[in-house]
């Protein structure tokens, strides 16, 4: 029975499956909200050092992602599901059960991050209550379907673009520096690491279309171009935009502003709805991955096997999702991303750094069941297992 269920029923394909959820997620609350305090704090080219680093130990964990599933059937559970069948199921249960936590904590993070942005124009309503009212509806979207939940990130995925692109525009060719200017000239500093900290979550997008692996039409196929793609994609747009605000903004104002994107865009409102689309959008995509991995221990009897019924044609895990929930209304209470954004960080490195070491072992000992299509050097993911832990 629980094979049968397994088995895709939806078919998703790698746009619409992994590139567009992962991209989404990637292109989320830190790129908004967060960019102009990191340059502020660490400057311009520490900040690209940040962004080179966190993407180059996202990247080599897609290459150690697409080893792993092109040497075996993925099914339902993403991460959890591709380290449990290598390292065997203790190891995967020890990384499992923080992964889902990151995921579900991610849902707060960025609707922490939503209201933040919509409390600039709202406020009069408590930041905690925009957070609540909108993980209370995307919990229904997700409840409701999966395949309709995908459809909206389309739209959004458009309302991003053009919201960087009038970003893009205004900063390059517009003249904003004189309304950018400081309101104090003294900027308190963080650390580097802090700073990384708080970036390392914006790139932890592939998260939300590894989770999907069990309703895509080709996992194999699907899971190692449309991570890889979204990571690629994120990296170019993630060194342009500490660039542009450098240029665009005193160094002070970027510190205590964190909607200065919209100040610099051509179409202010255009970043605006350009940040409740991405911030709703990553939201949805970990409230749809995290019952995912959930739904996947449980069918491993790691937690308990009521929470692995899956409901209607669309198979949604609403027990699981309900779980999802309650975690996120934990993370919402918090109601801080810079409180936030280092838990998931360490989370997310965790899972990173053991997806890497599965692959880079498996390809060092040259076990004979290891036989992936896409082959990559054990170094290579070695050396993202290194990074992630250190």
């Amino acid at each position: 029975m629980n094979q049968k269920l397994s088995q895709p029923t939806m078919g998703f394909g790698t746009f619409k499956g992994v590139y567009t959820p992962s991209l989404l997620t990637i292109l989320g609350v830190i790129m908004y909200l967060r960019m102009g305090w990191i340059v502020s704090q660490v400057g311009l080219f520490e900040t690209l050092a940040i962004v080179t680093l966190a993407s180059a130990i996202t990247f080599l964990t897609a290459l150690s992602i697409a080893a792993t599933a092109t040497n075996m059937k993925v099914e339902g559970g993403g991460a959890y599901y591709m380290i449990s069948r290598s390292l065997g199921l203790e190891a995967g249960a020890a990384i499992g059960l923080p992964l889902f936590l990151a995921q579900a904590l991610g849902i707060s993070f960025y609707l922490v991050g939503f209201a933040e942005s919509l409390h600039a124009v709202m406020p009069a309503v408590p930041e905690k209550v925009l957070s609540l009212v909108s993980l209370v509806l995307l919990t229904v979207l997700a409840w409701l379907s999966a395949n309709l939940a995908l459809k909206v990130q389309f739209f959004v995925l458009l309302l991003i673009i053009g919201s960087l692109i009038s970003f893009f525009y205004g900063g390059i060719w517009g003249d904003h520096i004189h309304l950018l200017e400081a309101r104090s000239s003294s900027v308190p500093k963080e650390g580097f690491w802090k700073a990384f900290a708080i970036f390392f979550p914006a790139v932890t997008g592939i998260e939300a279309g590894l989770a999907m692996s069990g309703d895509l039409k080709n996992p194999s196929k699907s899971l190692p171009v449309g991570t890889i793609a979204a990571v690629l994609s994120g990296y170019v747009i993630y060194m342009l935009i500490p660039i542009v605000l450098f240029r665009s903004a005193d160094i002070s104002y970027l510190s205590q502003d964190p909607l200065v994107m919209a100040k610099i865009s051509v179409f202010s409102e255009l970043v605006f709805i350009g940040i409740c689309g991405a911030t709703l959008s990553s939201a949805l995509g970990a409230l749809l991955g995290a019952p995912r991995t959930l739904v996947a221990l449980s069918k491993d009897r790691v937690v308990p096997g009521f929470l692995s019924k899956l409901w209607g044609a669309g198979q949604n895990p609403r027990y699981a999702t309900i779980v999802a929930f309650m975690v996120a209304l934990v993370g919402i209470m918090l109601g801080d991303l810079n409180a936030i954004a280092p838990i998931l960080a360490m989370f997310f490195l965790t899972s990173y750094g053991v997806l890497n070491l599965t692959a880079g072992l498996e390809e060092l000992i040259a076990n004979p069941a290891w036989r992936p299509e896409f082959r990559v050097p054990w170094w290579v993911s070695i050396l993202g297992a290194f990074g992630c832990f250190a």
